[in-house]
């Protein structure tokens, strides 16, 4: 086993912590709680600093209220740093509860988070859905530090709900 790896399942963690947090504001706390990562197999090529590992089958990623399900994840270092990661499946999805005690739902075949940038791709029938609304579409691009947001731009449609302020539950619906 590679020496590094530790360190670099760290950088997972941290990259985890980061993923979330910027898509909705998630629960602070989450960050300081421990990360499991489940998978039917691991394979990682590190030379030196840099590399990528690949974690496959119905990968599952837990850290606090943070819950992601991929077919795959693939870490990819630079310099000992996390610089990338990437989840895909049909569909990879994401669920944490932001500091509001709300939860965010978030779904994409590709889940594409580049840390350098703090920029988030979520492309191919992605949805993300919190008490505030929906956005939903072929191609959204995030940025988790700004909160800017461009969707679609592809020729495809792109479908926004927002939801009144005063929005109540109906009897039987999940708040």
């Amino acid at each position: 086993m590679n020496p590094l790896l530790p360190a670099k399942l760290a950088s997972l963690a941290l990259l985890a912590g980061l993923l979330a947090p910027g898509l909705a504001w998630s629960k602070a706390a989450d960050r300081n709680q421990p990360m499991t990562i489940d998978s039917t197999s691991s394979d990682c090529n590190m030379t030196g600093d840099n590399g990528k590992c690949r974690f496959s089958g119905n990968v599952v990623i837990t850290q606090g209220t943070l819950e992601i399900h991929a077919d795959t994840a693939d870490v990819i270092q630079k310099n000992g740093e996390t610089e990338r990661v990437v989840l895909t499946g049909k569909q990879a999805t994401l669920k944490q509860q932001m500091d509001d005690n709300t939860w965010m739902n978030a779904r994409a075949d590709s889940m594409d988070y580049n840390v350098g940038s703090e920029i988030i791709i979520l492309t191919g029938n992605y949805k993300v859905d919190s008490e505030r609304g929906s956005n939903s579409g072929q191609r959204m691009v995030y940025n988790t530090r700004s909160g800017a947001m461009q969707s679609g731009g592809d020729g495809t449609r792109v479908r926004t709900v927002i939801q009144p302020k005063n929005k109540a539950a109906t009897p039987g619906e999940k708040k």
